[in-house]
């Protein structure tokens, strides 16, 4: 991506290394034992934030560690500043279109473990958006590990992954997301998880919005941009990371979508750039 010369975001706020990141957790098998908790949790169709959180108030302790963040991590840090900046810039304009005014989230920088108005996080669980207090939260070691862990590197995979977080806050600021939780609440099991995917999806299409958008204004795509992000959506679909976890699939636990569903959706997002076709929730299921 081009992003010589633009501008820096002034909502991000960077906790590396302070109390509430940098930490390393012990009890309970340490963070090797809260992340298998974590992925068996989230396997089985659950939120492994909510473990996280039980396990921390349930007498897990954090502990302070000096930290230093590398170069390379200080460019993710200016390299995330610059994205949420561009966000920003697009979901104001495309916003005042539909007559509304935008209401730009916050960005947290952390490392290891963070509290956040939606409870305890360590940065095993990813990047996430917390609508409780509209801000997104990173530890950029995520970077790393989509690269070397999990194939999926690349500057706009890495801007697909914020992106997305930021169209969780589009669906905050026009209330699907907070209808979608309700629902979620109300039903079963299996409806809730689709409900999740449908959530999702539309995430990524938002992000797809988001790089059209982007491009369009700064000129930001590169030749195999778009490709990079294609391939990190499908590296993040929950039929692709439950195979690489277990040797298997279990759809009715799906709650992100399948991979070759996030590339669609990003994809349609980022051809179109039109967020009117952006509608995961009306069509049937089966044909997401």
């Amino acid at each position: 991506m081009r992003l010589d010369g633009r501008r820096f975001s002034n909502n991000v706020s960077d906790r590396r290394g302070s109390t509430g990141g940098g930490f390393r957790i012990a009890g309970i098998g340490g963070v090797a034992g809260l992340v298998i908790i974590a992925l068996l949790t989230w396997l089985t169709g659950g939120d492994p934030l909510s473990v996280v959180s039980e396990s921390i108030s349930n007498g897990s302790t954090l502990t302070g560690g000096e930290y230093v963040p590398s170069e390379k991590e200080n460019e993710y840090a200016e390299f995330a500043s610059r994205i949420l900046a561009g966000t920003e810039d697009v979901w104001t304009e495309q916003f005042k279109k539909m007559g509304l005014k935008y209401r730009e989230p916050k960005m947290v920088l952390y490392t290891g473990a963070v509290t956040s108005g939606c409870g305890n996080a360590i940065a095993s669980v990813g990047p996430f958006y917390c609508s409780a207090d509209e801000t997104i939260y990173i530890d950029l070691s995520f970077f790393e590990e989509m690269e070397n862990q999990m194939g999926a590197g690349g500057d706009f995979a890495y801007a697909y992954v914020i992106a997305h977080e930021v169209g969780h806050h589009v669906q905050h600021l026009l209330g699907t997301l907070d209808e979608a939780h309700s629902a979620m609440a109300s039903t079963n099991k299996t409806e809730a998880n689709r409900l999740s995917v449908r959530t999702e999806l539309q995430a990524d299409f938002y992000a797809g919005v988001w790089a059209y958008h982007d491009n369009r204004l700064f000129r930001s795509l590169e030749d195999g941009d778009i490709e990079e992000g294609l391939n990190a959506a499908s590296k993040i679909g929950d039929d692709y990371l439950q195979k690489q976890a277990q040797g298997y699939a279990v759809p009715e636990t799906f709650n992100h979508g399948r991979s070759d569903q996030r590339v669609r959706w990003l994809k349609r997002g980022a051809s179109t750039g039109d967020i009117r076709m952006g509608d995961t929730f009306s069509p049937d299921y089966s044909s997401l």
